[in-house]
């Protein structure tokens, strides 16, 4: 969410309404505590002193303002460079006051009729005094601001830290499913190479085709859901050659689901998951389901087989490193609100669920 530190180009209607909030916020803060200062220290009275106090207060505000603006568009247009802040903002205090005093005083002067001296119009040593006296609450002002700048400056840093952390452990935990797939892939080629030759030379052309396709998506951080079905589409006509009518895929997409974005492989260790410990182990085979819902706000993933079930895996707590990565994955990318569940399968076989809640 952008805000008052937002620079000035970026700023939407609701960031300049919120600046200008805090602008009138802080002369009003600073007006009223010079009135009252002056009310008690001088015994000066009370309403046309408030009146001289925030107008010379809002003029000094508006001309700070612009002195500042003005120093950074100088320096960035003429100097082709950035303005040094000690020097942005030393100009736009000392020159802004002085201007917005002026200003300030004057419009006081038309709005109660009471002639007041101007910085201009008394001698050198009265003119510092009244520049010293406008120029401290501008001066905390502007210490303020330059402290929640730092503030929300640091902020932004930490952010963007723990942005490429992040990422970057989303790239480990992708570098690590990569060569994970290859094996588990490669081990079921080297099965059927001593059952079936012929069947093997088929596998093997498939496999080509496959990670070509699966190797390219894997690069990328984000892919449709369609392309995540193609690629498992492509990974089960794979299985198929070795396993034949062993193995019955369904997949189920909805139109409107296909464009939603997703990791790349993120179903991928579920599928190899259930052909390994419940179709494989099942000696008829079964049933392989890969479907997508929306369920409210949240899509739902899910890959069901109707194979050996959670009693006859050996991982049945879910908790291997496919199905751990996938966990890690989610965490990395979505935090706590994205999830997996591991869970028996209505009629038998297992269910894996992915949750993802969508903006």
């Amino acid at each position: 969410m952008k805000n008052i530190h937002t620079p000035w180009a970026e700023r939407s209607r609701e960031d300049w309404l919120r600046w200008a909030a805090w602008q009138i916020g802080t002369v009003a803060a600073a007006a009223t505590a010079v009135t009252i200062g002056l009310v008690l220290l001088l015994q000066q009275p009370v309403g046309i002193t408030a009146v001289f106090c925030f107008c010379i207060a809002a003029g000094c505000s508006v001309a700070v303002q612009a002195m500042r603006r003005g120093v950074e568009l100088f320096c960035e247009h003429l100097l082709h460079r950035p303005a040094p802040a000690w020097l942005r903002e030393v100009l736009s205090l000392v020159l802004g006051t002085v201007i917005g005093y002026t200003i300030g005083n004057e419009l006081a002067v038309l709005l109660t009729g009471i002639q007041n001296s101007g910085i201009f119009d008394v001698s050198l040593r009265r003119a510092v005094t009244m520049v010293f006296i406008a120029i401290v609450p501008g001066a905390a002002i502007t210490l303020f601001f330059v402290g929640q700048s730092r503030i929300a400056n640091a902020e932004t840093q930490a952010q963007q830290a723990a942005r490429i952390a992040a990422e970057t452990q989303l790239r480990l935990l992708e570098s690590q499913l990569e060569p994970h797939m290859l094996f588990n892939t490669l081990a079921n080629l080297r099965v059927l190479i001593g059952m079936d030759p012929a069947r093997a030379q088929a596998m093997l052309d498939q496999l080509i085709a496959f990670l070509r396709a699966t190797l390219q998506a894997s690069r990328s951080g984000s892919h449709p859901l369609s392309a995540e079905f193609a690629r498992l589409s492509d990974y089960l006509a794979l299985m198929q050659v070795r396993m034949g009518s062993r193995l019955r895929p369904a997949f189920q997409l909805p139109a409107e689901l296909a464009g939603l974005e997703i990791p790349p492989l993120l179903l991928q260790p579920l599928v190899e998951n259930a052909i390994k410990h419940g179709l494989e182990p099942h000696v008829e085979g079964g049933v392989l389901v890969v479907r997508a819902e929306m369920q409210g706000q949240v899509l739902l993933l899910q890959v069901q087989d109707s194979g050996a079930g959670l009693s006859a895996t050996p991982d049945a707590a879910g908790t291997g490193f496919g199905l751990q990565q996938v966990r890690e994955r989610l965490a990395t990318r979505y935090g706590p609100s994205a999830s997996l569940e591991v869970s028996p399968a209505p009629g038998g076989g297992t269910l894996c669920s992915i949750r993802i809640p969508q903006p």
